[in-house]
């Protein structure tokens, strides 16, 4: 996993340096987890254009990322946000409120939840889901986990928060 992340980000380098092959390498590197991504967030029909689409997006504007390790967050929130248009299209209507979101998951089993959340912290990204098993199952601060994992506490909140919001879409999706 660490070699894969450590392979994804020096990839990134050389595509923001120009290097043409590490482009297409990184696309063929990162089209698994865009298509696993998409098959949660877009109807069945709608999942090749919306990891296409996605793709694309990601090759022009790769270049203008900042910090490397924030690439899997801006690939999911780009294939997230392709699935949503590709919906709308679809159906000619704007996607529920939170509200309404929210009431389904009340109507549904604790069971049902449960076995729910044990899937949606099986689809986060490693770097992620420590972060969230550290502050909600080992239930440690913020300046414990971000001394265990030697970064800034800023950092380990951000991450938790987009860990969060990541779980929550997937129930949601669900």
């Amino acid at each position: 996993m660490v070699d894969s992340v450590i392979e994804r980000e020096r990839l990134i380098l050389a595509t923001q340096a120009g290097d043409v092959a590490a482009i297409a390498r990184l696309l063929a590197v990162c089209q698994a987890d865009a298509r696993r991504y998409a098959r949660r967030h877009c109807h069945v029909s709608d999942v090749d254009d919306a990891v296409q689409e996605s793709l694309l997006i990601i090759s022009r504007k790769v270049t203008s990322l900042k910090a490397t390790v924030a690439f899997s967050a801006w690939l999911f929130t780009i294939i997230k946000r392709e699935c949503h248009k590709l919906g709308r299209m679809m159906f000619r209507h704007e996607p529920l409120e939170d509200e309404m979101m929210e009431q389904q998951l009340a109507r549904r089993t604790d069971d049902a939840l449960r076995v729910d959340l044990a899937h949606a912290l099986e689809s986060l990204p490693a770097h992620y889901l420590e972060v969230v098993l550290l502050r909600d199952f080992e239930e440690l601060t913020i300046a414990e986990i971000a001394e265990r994992l030697g970064e800034q506490p800023g950092a380990v909140k951000s991450r938790l928060h987009r860990a969060r919001e990541l779980v929550r879409e997937y129930l949601l999706s669900a």
